[in-house]
């Protein structure tokens, strides 16, 4: 399977920048005065189904105590700068091409296998001088669904089994296991960890450090009997390399999550349905963790730089927002707002319609009009243009939860990241999540409200949305003539 390259893409990036740079940089005859050394900018069409979302300040977290709730007024001062947000929640439709692009690139790779033909057409090897390069897939090979011969046929049908029950055949879920590979810029980026010691600490009055740096990194593999390895080692800093964590994940949301959230229900048509059915192609789709949706968003990185078919080009990363960053474009950039519209009910006072989809009373899900989730969009944007900031689907955030993050968190782009490794204790591994969802009631779909679960639970009522950072100038933003 294809996997990223992030240091690769940085190296050549840092090379284009650098010509770039210099080009811009010869200085010609100024009289001797002070005018500035020119150097490269860019900036990012709008990404295709985002809306921008402008830098700006709120008083983020509850501004008054409810006793009835447990809620303590916990507001705090926060600015966050722009970035890109999906304006839905990710869809079952967009989950999809992820899940079938990690399937055809198994099936690519084993077309490529000698084990089933080894046909070198589906992985190049050589270019076109013959000269020896990283190997790739070629995704402009067609994958043989109708006319494939028995190798081929071999390799195909390895991704899918019989039901047991049914007989009918369906896809291996279990083989669906997406690798990439992330570089840590902020660990990498600490004094503590910069490989000259003259330049970890400051302060001449003390030595310069003689002990190598401790690192720790994620790392994975696939063991002889198929099963996913994850540890999270510890060594001696030794270069750039260490930096890079590398995460197996199997990317296929969990379809059970409609029984197992809910005893005593009868909810088995949404197991064999809401993934499933084209019915369901518009409506957020649930059952994915943490770790799975910051999967899908490195995928989906990776997928649009390949798309652009330019070496070492850079694009910002799609990433889950962080909690600020959530809040801030829920509440529309208001303070006195608790849901992304204006007071304090999910619903209009002059014709009772509804802003969200929640759980209106005790056991009535229809009276919003719909039972379970709606479709994306259902229901007005707020004043950003985002849909379904409230209700639902919960939606996960990058934030790291423990009782006291707002006091662990700056007030300029807040973010407390976690990493729990393999072995932490099970509580460590708790991801803030935002925004409630169609089962919860009025009070848990509030933007002012913090909740968490595991980074590793699959919920029939947890989604998720992608950021991106934005790149040049916002509309608050004057660029200096």
């Amino acid at each position: 399977m294809s996997m990223m390259r992030i240091t690769q893409n940085i190296a050549a990036v840092s090379t284009v920048l650098l010509m770039t740079g210099c080009a811009a940089g010869t200085h010609n005859s100024t009289g001797g005065e002070l005018t500035g050394v020119g150097a490269p900018s860019w900036a990012e069409p709008a990404p295709y189904g985002m809306v921008l979302v402008d830098r700006g300040s709120i008083k983020a977290g509850p501004q008054t105590a409810d006793s009835v709730w447990g809620t303590r007024a916990d507001a705090r001062g926060v600015s966050v700068d722009a970035f890109w947000m999906d304006e839905t929640e990710v869809t079952n439709a967009e989950y999809k091409q992820f899940v079938y692009w990690v399937r055809d690139s198994i099936i690519r790779e084993r077309l490529a296998d000698p084990a089933y033909g080894g046909n070198e057409e589906f992985k190049i090897e050589e270019d076109r001088d013959g000269n020896p390069v990283t190997p790739y897939l070629n995704w402009k090979k067609p994958i043989p669904w109708k006319n494939a011969d028995e190798d081929e046929q071999r390799a195909i049908m390895s991704l899918y089994r019989t039901n047991p029950i049914t007989g009918t055949l369906e896809l291996d879920p279990t083989q669906l296991n997406y690798r990439y590979e992330i570089y840590n810029h902020t660990e990498a980026a600490r004094r503590k960890n910069r490989l000259d010691p003259k330049r970890r600490q400051y302060n001449t009055d003390l030595p310069v450090p003689t002990e190598t740096p401790v690192i720790t990194k994620d790392t994975a593999w696939v063991d002889e009997d198929g099963e996913i390895i994850r540890r999270t080692i510890s060594r001696g800093l030794t270069g750039d390399y260490d930096f890079v964590n590398t995460y197996i994940v199997n990317v296929y949301p969990d379809t059970t999550a409609w029984i197992n959230d809910f005893d005593n229900a009868y909810n088995e048509p949404y197991v064999r349905m809401y993934f499933s059915h084209g019915g369901y192609s518009d409506y957020p789709v649930v059952g994915v963790s943490w770790e799975q949706a910051n999967a899908f968003a490195a995928w989906r990185t990776s997928f649009l730089r390949r798309s652009l078919g330019k070496e070492g080009i850079y694009v910002e990363p799609y990433r889950l927002p962080t909690e600020a960053e959530w809040e801030y474009a829920a509440r529309a950039g208001v303070s006195e707002n608790k849901y992304p519209w204006e007071g304090d009910l999910p619903l209009t006072g002059d014709k009772g319609c509804f802003y969200a989809n929640f759980k209106p009373q005790e056991g009535n899900y229809v009276q919003d009009g719909h039972v379970i989730t709606s479709r994306v969009g259902t229901f007005a944007p707020n004043d950003f243009g985002l849909y379904d900031m409230a209700g639902n689907v919960s939606e996960w955030t990058s934030t790291a939860y423990t009782e006291s993050v707002s006091k662990l968190m700056s007030d300029l782009n807040p973010e407390y990241r976690y990493d729990a490794a393999q072995e932490d204790p099970y509580r460590m591994k708790r991801k803030i999540v935002r925004g409630g969802s169609w089962k919860d009631v009025a009070h848990n779909i509030r933007s002012d409200i913090r909740m968490w679960e595991y980074q590793n639970e699959q919920r029939s009522y947890i989604g998720f949305r992608c950021v991106r950072t934005n790149i040049g100038f916002a509309k608050g933003q004057k660029k200096k003539k």
